[in-house]
């Protein structure tokens, strides 16, 4: 396996094809708008949607960076607001079709590359760092559905 099939593997793992941990895909599934958008009490406590915002933002930011767009780089705590959370679940289900869409633009653009073109530059180390922070974060959401009771027994 290829350090560029290895890598597409990871990003898959961490969005859609459940290895021994739960992806970001299923963790977001099944919630209504309502459900995305609850935080318990505390400042400090991000919901589910804004979450899911963030996590967007860094995945959209590298798909640009990848594609020699030039990006408007927002930092810190503005990234949890890059779409509004509403009531309105077809918001909520574009908010998950945007990270659906950001996920396949990424494995479209990674699926071109080849070990050598991962030599030599941050993007490796990039990519890790996406995965990680999506797995942080996907944690998160399945705490918070937990804490909600919205977390399905079966999982």
């Amino acid at each position: 396996m290829s350090r560029a099939e290895f890598l597409l593997q990871i990003l898959d793992s961490t969005f859609d094809k459940e290895s021994w941990y739960a992806p970001l895909k299923p963790a977001m599934e099944g919630l209504t708008a309502k459900q995305a958008s609850w935080r318990p009490p505390g400042e400090g406590t991000k919901s589910i949607w804004e979450n899911v915002n963030h996590l967007i933002y860094y995945k959209e930011r590298l798909v640009a960076t990848l594609d020699g767009h030039e990006w408007t780089r927002i930092d810190g705590n503005d990234t949890f607001f890059i779409t509004k959370q509403t009531e309105d679940d077809d918001d909520w289900n574009f908010t998950m079709k945007r990270a659906e869409n950001v996920h396949k633009k990424l494995k479209e653009l990674l699926g071109k590359m080849s070990s050598e073109d991962l030599n030599g530059n941050e993007l490796e180390s990039d990519l890790i760092d996406i995965f990680l922070h999506d797995a942080y974060h996907t944690g998160q959401i399945m705490q918070l559905r937990k804490m909600q009771g919205s977390w399905p027994s079966h999982r």
